[in-house]
């Protein structure tokens, strides 16, 4: 049972220890801080290691395995619920939104060794994203910038931009156009 590599702890008690105090910081002054106490939420993780702008919107029920790995832009925003397993780097860009409920994991086992060993692949969610409600984003996606992920979907590959994308697998659907977009066509063609 010694030998067996199933049982044996996948990182080094340095960073294990680390992540247990990142946990109770975590479960009692993140948690428990009020939902508009953005500002507050972001000094917690920076204070961990993370690269959070002053304006990025984390709210109080997020869930983050190591905040040395995680980035989040201005105007990025983790909603209600969101599960971040990043034992690699996740990347939230400015204004891209991850709604409630959604996972981004950046883990995986390698299924073809015997020794099934753990490893990541990063996460990079581009600048105006919208993952909705419920989605799963797996090991290695960028979602690309503009683009839209409808709610439940499974994001295995890279979403292109500005494009909604959804299903099981996740694939694109149509481009998105948004209306400010089309009243600014409008009008340059009504000149």
């Amino acid at each position: 049972m010694a030998n067996n590599p199933h049982h044996q702890p996948t990182f080094p008690l340095k960073q294990r220890l680390f992540r247990v105090a990142w946990r109770l910081i975590e479960c009692t002054l993140f948690r428990l801080s009020p939902p508009n106490l953005f500002r507050y939420r972001n000094a917690l993780l920076r204070a961990f290691g993370a690269q959070i702008h002053p304006h990025a919107l984390i709210y109080p029920s997020v869930t983050v395995w190591s905040p040395a790995q995680l980035t989040v832009g201005a105007g990025g925003c983790l909603g209600q619920r969101v599960r971040v397993y990043n034992i690699g780097r996740i990347t939230i860009s400015d204004r891209a939104l991850v709604s409630q409920d959604t996972t981004l994991c950046t883990g995986t086992h390698d299924y073809e060794d015997p020794a099934f060993p753990l490893y990541s692949r990063p996460i990079m969610i581009e600048e105006d994203a919208w993952v909705c409600a419920e989605a799963f984003v797996g090991p290695g996606v960028t979602i690309g910038a503009g683009s839209v992920v409808g709610a439940r979907s499974v994001v295995t590959r890279d979403t292109p931009p500005w494009m909604v994308c959804a299903g099981n697998p996740c694939r694109p659907i149509k481009p998105r156009v948004r209306q400010r977009d089309n009243a600014r066509d409008k009008e340059r063609d009504s000149t």
